[in-house]
């Protein structure tokens, strides 16, 4: 009766431990890449303090910041996936509720929404 279970209208939502280890070891690895990012800026940030800089150097020091924040924003967006997953939604898109594929979760799995859903033109994101 496998093919029943497929032809229901809303497969079940993924769990498991399988999930959960991969999303904590992208969770260290979004943290590890937030750490190195972070001190790479700050020891930037100090030379600037610590002692005149041209332009170019406070340009790098500028590009380092924005670097560790979206590392810091890649972390949280697996922080979410930890969160949805402990509250039974991970594996739903979270505009139109229907299952994101396997393989995509595998590949990203912080990912929110279906395929469908993600290339939509004018999200606004």
């Amino acid at each position: 009766m496998p093919n029943q279970e497929r032809s229901t209208a809303t497969p079940p939502v993924l769990d498991g431990p399988q999930w959960r280890a991969l999303l904590e070891a992208r969770w260290q690895a979004r943290l590890t890449e937030l750490t190195e990012r972070a001190l790479a800026y700050h020891a930037a940030a100090e030379a600037i303090v610590d002692a005149w800089v041209d332009e170019a150097a406070q340009r790098e020091a500028q590009l380092l910041l924005g670097r560790a924040v979206a590392a810091r924003r890649k972390l949280e967006d697996v922080e979410e996936a930890l969160g949805r997953l402990a509250a039974g939604r991970y594996g739903r898109c979270e505009q139109c509720e229907s299952a994101i594929p396997a393989g995509l979760l595998a590949l990203i799995p912080e990912t929110r929404y279906c395929p469908r859903c993600d290339a939509e033109p004018g999200r606004p994101w």
